[in-house]
C-alpha cells in the first residue's frame, strides 16, 4: 500500500513522523495561545499555497486508509471509548499511523479540568494501544480479530497537554512479534503538529474471549 505524499519537516525521522508541518504566518487577527504556535499546516511535498488563497482552502485533508466503519469492524471499542477516528497510514505487519480528533465535546473534558480542558495522558496511553490492535488484529499479523489485550508499558513520556481542537497523530510500529505466543511488543509516538506530546513502549496480546 502507498504511503501518504507527506513526510516529516522536521529533525524527528521521518519513519517516525507521519505528515510533514510547515508553520504559517501568525494572522493579526488571531487569538494566540501560550501553549504552542498558532497555525500549523500538513504539506504535502511541492505543495505551494498561492498568495490570497483563503484558510479554509489551504489545509488539504488528511487521507483515509481505514475509515471510521471500518475501525469499527476491527476494534471491540465503542462510544465513548473508541479513541480512534481514522488510520491515514498502514503497513500489514510493520506499522499504522492513525488520527484521534480532540473534542471540547468528549465525556472527559467535564472533569478533566472543567476550568482547563487536557486530554488525560491516560487516555493518549490507551488511543495509541487501540492503533496498536489495529496492527494486531489483522490477519498479517496472525491476530485473532476478535480480541486484543493491553498487557503492559514501558518508557512512557508525556512531552505537551493535548487540549481540546487538536488532532492526535498516532504511531504504533511492531518491533518484536512471539507469533506462537499471539504477543507483540511496540513502539508508539503521538504528535500535534510536529510536536511529539507522547511516547512509550508496549506490550500487546491477542487472543479470544
Amino acid at each position: 500500500m502507498a504511503r501518504s505524499p507527506c513526510s516529516a519537516a522536521t529533525p524527528t525521522p521521518a519513519s517516525l513522523l507521519p505528515v510533514r508541518l510547515a508553520a504559517r504566518t501568525r494572522h493579526p487577527h488571531a487569538l494566540s495561545s501560550p501553549a504552542r504556535p498558532l497555525v500549523a499546516r500538513c504539506a504535502a511535498a511541492g505543495d505551494k499555497v498561492e498568495a490570497g488563497t483563503p484558510i479554509e482552502k489551504s489545509f488539504p485533508s488528511f487521507p483515509t486508509v481505514i475509515d471510521i466503519n471500518q475501525i469499527r469492524d476491527i476494534l471491540p471499542h465503542r462510544y465513548p471509548f473508541l479513541l480512534v477516528d481514522r488510520v491515514i497510514d498502514y503497513k500489514p505487519g510493520e506499522y499504522a499511523v492513525a488520527i484521534k480528533n480532540v473534542s471540547i465535546n468528549d465525556d472527559f473534558f467535564q472533569g478533566h479540568f472543567p476550568d482547563r480542558p487536557i486530554m488525560p495522558g491516560v487516555l493518549m496511553v490507551e488511543a495509541l494501544a487501540q492503533v496498536g490492535g489495529i496492527v494486531m488484529l489483522q490477519p498479517e499479523v496472525g491476530g485473532s480479530r476478535e480480541n486484543f489485550f493491553f498487557a503492559g508499558i514501558d518508557k512512557v513520556r508525556f512531552r505537551k497537554p493535548v487540549v481540546p481542537g487538536d488532532t492526535l497523530i498516532m504511531r504504533m510500529t511492531l518491533i518484536k512479534l512471539q507469533k506462537r505466543f499471539g504477543i507483540a511488543k511496540m513502539e508508539g509516538k503521538a504528535y500535534v503538529g510536529a510536536d511529539l506530546v507522547c511516547e512509550g513502549e508496549f506490550l500487546m496480546a491477542t487472543g479470544s474471549e
